[in-house]
Parts: structure tokens; sequence; C-alpha cells
């Protein structure tokens, strides 16, 4: 059970869907004005929180960190959307009952943010008007103090990793004709003559004087040979390197102003336009 005073610090907490998943933030909390206890909440969805889904408070507890909620993130995602600053019509809300399988509700709701005042009422449809004729409740204005709150949109900007791609090593044969230039050495026949000499002529007068004979020499020449062998030349790996780059991101931001208009406002000072 939500209490009253938890209200303030739920606000712009982290809701946290049954499964324990985050769904956003929250930004409003809606009260039965007849029993001033609050039954809905309103969370931002989206990339950049730029809708809101409406979430009852049945069965949701507050840890001081999280608002836990009853329900899964799927089934609030998909859950009929509520436009900011506009007043639910009595059928958007019959559909939300609807949706969640809640029975409607008799009394009126009043949000618990906002300047605008608007309200929401339950599955009757009605609108109630209170004494300073402003619908609803407002945090500013004739149904508080003296002062109006003015109000404007910030941007909450962030990053998600998505998958982009996938890349792979692979590894094939590729064949190709090398050319290598390899030294060989073979013998050559030549005749060399030398006259008769003192020491040499013993050899020269060693056997018959005519003669028929033959002398043979085996030649010899050196062919390339060619053997290979598979050898490891070096090592490739996949490695990833974060590059970081600015991208410009746009988006509209509503803002409040206040201005100041009257019959024989006179010796006013300072700005008429905030």
């Amino acid at each position: 059970m939500i209490a009253t005073q938890d209200i303030d610090r739920i606000i712009g907490s982290e809701a946290v869907d049954s499964q324990n998943d985050k769904i956003g933030k929250v930004s409003q909390v809606y009260i039965d004005q007849e029993t001033e206890q609050p039954i809905w909440v309103s969370v931002r969805t989206g990339l950049f929180g730029t809708s809101e889904s409406l979430v009852p408070l049945e069965n949701a507890n507050w840890d001081a960190d999280a608002l836990h909620v009853g329900y899964d993130k799927a089934r609030i995602k998909d859950a009929p959307r509520v436009d900011a600053d506009r007043e639910l019509s009595p059928q958007e809300q019959e559909e939300l009952y609807r949706y969640y399988g809640l029975g409607g509700s008799t009394g009126t709701m009043y949000e618990t943010t906002g300047t605008t005042g608007f309200g929401m009422t339950g599955a009757t449809g009605t609108d109630v008007t209170n004494e300073q004729g402003t619908f609803g409740h407002d945090t500013s204005g004739p149904t508080t103090d003296d002062a109006m709150t003015r109000s404007e949109e910030r941007l909450n900007v962030g990053a998600e990793k998505v998958h982009t791609g996938k890349a792979r090593l692979r590894k094939y044969v590729v064949t190709e004709q090398q050319h290598v230039t390899v030294p060989v050495t073979h013998e050559e026949v030549r005749i060399e003559r030398e006259p008769i000499t003192d020491g040499n002529v013993g050899a020269a007068m060693d056997g018959p004087a005519l003669s028929e004979e033959e002398h043979e020499v085996v030649l010899t020449e050196e062919r390339p040979v060619v053997d290979k062998e598979t050898v490891p030349v070096e090592r490739v790996r996949l490695s990833k390197d974060q590059v970081t780059e600015n991208r410009q991101v746009s988006e509209d931001v509503r803002r409040e102003e206040i201005e100041m208009d009257g019959d024989g406002a006179t010796g006013t000072r300072g700005a008429d336009r905030i």
C-alpha cells in the first residue's frame, strides 16, 4: 500500500515491474479525491521518455528507492498512452480500467504534479469543478497559495548499445607461382697440350711407340631440386577499438511562460513575462 506521505518521494523515482525490470521514471501520481489515497501513477516510457503510461498502484509497494508495481513491463508499455497536460476523457478512463482488468472508480482523481490542473474522473465520466472555478487540482494557482509554479521540459539524453554487425576470421588456401634463382655447376671437357720435357719424358715414352687407344673422362653437373615444407609465419586475431564520436539528436521540448495582464496594472516593476 502506498501512503500519501510517500508521494513526493515517488515522483521522479524509478518504476520497476513485477519481474524487477526497470520501466521508466514516475512522472505523476493520481489521488482519489474522496479518500485522498494515491491509486494511479504515470510512468515516462520510450527512448527519450516522450510518452507516459498509466499504471495502477494496486499491489504496488515503495521501498524508498524504487516503486514496485504489480504488472510486467510489456503490459505497461502496451497500455493506452497518456498525453501530458491534457484531460482524460471518460472513454479513455474506461479503456484503462478495462485494459488492466480493474473495476471502474466512481470517485474523481486528480494529479499531484503539473500546473494545468486537469482532473481524471472515474468510470462515471463526471467532472468536478471546485469552488474557485478551477477544474481538478493544481500545484500553483487559486487552489493553493499566491505563487505560481513555472515548469519546463528538459531532455535526458543517453546512449544504448545495439548490434550493428559481426566480423569473423576465415582461412583459405591460395596457390601462386614463385620464381627462385638457384646456382648450379657442371663439368665441361677441354684439351690441354704440354710439350715433352725432361720432367715428363719418362711418362711419354712408357708404352709402345705407336698404338691405338681411348681415354674416357666422366662429366657431372648439378640440377635444381625443389622441396616444400609448411612453416608458421604469423598469428592473426580480431580485436575491437572503441571510437567515440559526437552525434546530434533533436527533440521538441515544451516550457511554460507566465505573463501578467489586467486592467490598471500600474506601478509594476520588473518584466511582465517570465
